[in-house]
């Protein structure tokens, strides 16, 4: 069996959101590439980008959005990421919310991945990590 690595890495995800027509937040996920679970863009830093940047160069490569992103994270949540050996990385994830000004027709990985919106709280519980989740049911009470 594979062992894990005991240092966490960091990576920075992008939380895309608007508001409704009723005024309430929306959230948009994605779908994994592999396992097509629900999740929400999120990548390693990119050189020459601040965390935030990074985390919107994400949700442009993986959600195909566009918008405002925060200068800060809400929070992170922590998860296991399986690497091309089969060891298990922990990974610390912060998480930007990135208020969407545009959807693109086109983007890098559309027919790799599945984006929708959803209401805060339906998102929360589709996404398997419980911190991830809390996140999202937090911001959506905005």
């Amino acid at each position: 069996m594979p062992k894990a690595r005991t240092t966490p890495l960091t990576q920075y995800a992008a939380l895309p959101w608007r508001k409704a027509a009723d005024g309430r937040i929306e959230v948009m996920l994605i779908t994994s590439r592999e396992t097509r679970r629900w999740v929400i863009a999120k990548g390693w830093p990119i050189t020459g980008l601040n965390p935030g940047d990074s985390a919107a160069q994400e949700a442009l490569e993986e959600a195909g959005v566009t918008g405002d992103v925060w200068a800060e994270p809400v929070g992170a949540y922590d998860y296991e990421k399986r690497l091309k050996g089969g060891e298990l990385q922990p990974v610390e994830v912060e998480v930007f919310p990135l208020r969407v000004l545009e959807e693109l027709e086109a983007w890098p990985e559309k027919g790799q991945r599945e984006r929708r919106w959803f209401a805060a709280a339906e998102a929360a519980g589709l996404v398997a990590e419980p911190r991830l989740a809390e996140l999202i049911r937090e911001f959506g009470g905005r």
